[in-house]
């Protein structure tokens, strides 16, 4: 298995030398100054490839092909952007890269209410508090039939944790949860938001399993024959919020998703951290489900949160090997269909990466993408390969 590290570009200020020095022995990485919609240029592939060839290290993981709100909605644009995906993945290919991560969630990406959630030992994670959210969604963004999704508890906690939040609390909440996707700039307004929500709830889960499932019949058959290997991220949280359809959170959402096309391009990246938020996503059955067909692995490990049913709901960023995960037994399937590729004419190659990661150390003075600090994912990425040692060794 391929140890990676998310590289968000000349602008990261983690660099390339942090990824070597941390033992990365490939680089995930995108052209997040192209639009969605738009076409990569080889010339700009190239580019982004030399600059990290330079650094000693491969381009071995593209993400993400972004897949714009035009496909997902089935909008007038959604021939001519279809089109300039798979001619972007044409030009991928020319050049080389054959791993394509993208996803399929709705406007907005990962959803998280606090960017430096105290730990006990003192660093900082990432934190999804499911009563902050209300919050937002019901004095803040004030969505149309916003009641409907929240209890008559969850209202009036929601309206306290509102109404003890200073301006400057709210406008910070507000922009971590309107962040555009990781690696580009500025957050989407409230108006934006709200319109597309309103579309959305009009397409409905349904509209946009459709959707889908077109994109998937029209991209798919094409990445096949260029030797791409798609695989679509899962929903982070893998749950509905805020009236948009999730439709990548579930065991059943994933074999959804590979029965629409059946070429071995149309494959996954199981993001333990993702689907290991639901109590009743069983990864390592998962894992083992889907192994043939997983062409890219993030490994982190989420904490829920609370007892009960609150357990499935909010939720932290733990240390890799501290939370809900199994991630030793996530390695050992993935150790293990890698052998088995080894006998067959697959790639046997699985490229996985320390996905997010606590900020501790000189990451508390350096600014970073959220969720990518450099000590933190070197800490991440330093156990992943102490469990991969030791699988490979035992299994």
């Amino acid at each position: 298995m391929q140890q990676t590290w998310r590289w968000f570009g000349p602008a990261d200020p983690v660099t390339l030398a942090d990824a070597r020095q941390a033992g990365a022995e490939g680089i995930v990485s995108a052209l997040h100054q192209f639009p969605s919609g738009e076409v990569w240029p080889v010339e700009a592939i190239r580019a982004r490839q030399a600059e990290i060839a330079a650094a000693g290290l491969p381009w071995s993981v593209v993400e993400s092909v972004n897949v714009s709100e035009a496909i997902k909605t089935n909008g007038p644009l959604c021939p001519a952007h279809t089109v300039a995906c798979i001619e972007t993945l044409a030009n991928l290919a020319a050049c080389g890269l054959k791993t394509v991560c993208y996803n399929f969630m709705p406007v907005l990406d990962w959803l998280r209410t606090d960017l430096a959630y105290p730990m006990p030992d003192g660093s900082l994670s990432m934190r999804f508090h499911e009563p902050t959210l209300a919050a937002f969604d019901l004095f803040v963004l004030k969505r149309p039939g916003a009641q409907a999704d929240w209890t008559e508890d969850e209202q009036r906690q929601a309206r306290a944790i509102f109404d003890a939040m200073s301006p400057t609390e709210l406008d910070r909440l507000t922009g971590i949860v309107l962040a555009g996707l990781p690696g580009t700039q500025g957050r989407y307004s409230l108006e934006y938001v709200r319109g597309e929500i309103a579309r959305y709830q009009e397409l409905g889960e349904a509209g946009l399993r459709a959707n889908y499932r077109q994109f998937l019949r029209a991209v798919s058959p094409a990445a096949e024959e260029l030797g791409i290997r798609l695989c679509v991220h899962p929903d982070d949280p893998p749950r509905s919020y805020l009236g948009l359809p999730r439709i990548v959170s579930t065991e059943a959402d994933l074999a959804w998703v590979l029965d629409q096309s059946p070429e071995y391009a149309n494959g996954i990246t199981f993001c333990s951290g993702s689907l290991g938020v639901r109590a009743d996503n069983r990864l390592v059955a998962m894992a083992e489900r889907f192994a043939p067909r997983t062409h890219f692995v993030h490994l982190r490990a989420t904490r829920r949160e609370g007892t009960a049913a609150a357990a499935a709901r909010s939720f932290h960023e733990a240390p890799h090997l501290a939370g809900d995960v199994d991630i030793v037994g996530l390695m050992r399937v993935f150790v293990a269909e890698k052998r088995r590729r080894q006998l067959t004419e697959e790639p046997a190659n699985i490229p996985f990466r320390p996905d997010h990661g606590n900020r501790m150390l000189t990451d508390l003075g350096r600014e970073n993408v959220p969720g990518y600090p450099a000590v933190g994912r070197l800490k991440g990425l330093a156990e992943l390969r102490g469990v991969l040692a030791a699988v490979e060794a035992l299994v």
